[in-house]
């Protein structure tokens, strides 16, 4: 039984194997195979990135912002209190690139702990929005041309920022979630995000 019993330590929690995905059904099997990947091996981004032949590529890039978006949460978390609207008031990666926060009815400048929270919350908005994504299992291509690459875009935002003015807790958050590095890849093999816009350099994360 595919089941964390009570009193496990953390390290024997979700301890199977990943399950075939042609075993699994219902409208989060996609979700929870990700997942599994990811617990699996966080390291081995080929394998989590690359849709199985069976699965929709549109839903499986839905489903892979959804899960980007739940593991940036933790990465803000670790900033809070060292991100504040008095260490960073502008949305900066370098001196070169200054952001304005979209999640407003006119883009404005927004502190860089506001501006994430913001577009986290709005790009959680986007895809629950259940008028645009009223199925977990088959995704409206004018509404992933429409949005995909705008939340990916902004998202990538809050890795850039937090490397170039919090390196020491990118790195430490990198080391154990590859999260950037599975973003990026993510972001460039499907075509989501122009190769320029990529600011952190390759040898930083492990492209």
């Amino acid at each position: 039984m595919r089941r964390n019993k009570i009193g496990s330590k953390s390290a024997d929690l979700w301890a199977w194997d990943v399950e075939d995905i042609s075993q699994m059904h219902g409208p989060l099997a996609i979700q929870e195979y990700i997942q599994e990947l990811i617990r699996a091996e966080a390291s081995n981004i080929k394998q989590i990135i690359t849709p199985p032949p069976e699965v929709d590529v549109l839903v499986w890039q839905y489903e892979h912002l959804r899960q980007f978006i739940l593991e940036l949460n933790l990465l803000v978390t670790q900033l809070k209190g060292v991100c504040t609207a008095q260490t960073c008031p502008k949305m900066k990666a370098t001196e070169d690139w200054l952001y304005l926060c979209a999640a407003h009815k006119k883009a404005q400048e927004c502190s860089a702990i506001d501006y994430m929270i913001h577009n986290l919350d709005q790009s959680t908005s986007i895809l629950s929005n259940i008028k645009n994504y009223p199925s977990r299992v088959q995704i409206n291509q004018a509404n992933a041309t429409n949005n995909f690459s705008f939340i990916v875009r902004r998202l990538y935002r809050l890795f850039s920022h937090t490397y170039y003015n919090h390196r020491e807790i990118f790195d430490e958050f990198e080391n154990e979630m590859y999260l950037c590095t599975r973003f990026t890849e993510f972001a460039l093999k499907f075509e989501l995000m122009n190769n320029k816009l990529v600011t952190i350099p390759k040898e930083a994360i492990r492209i």
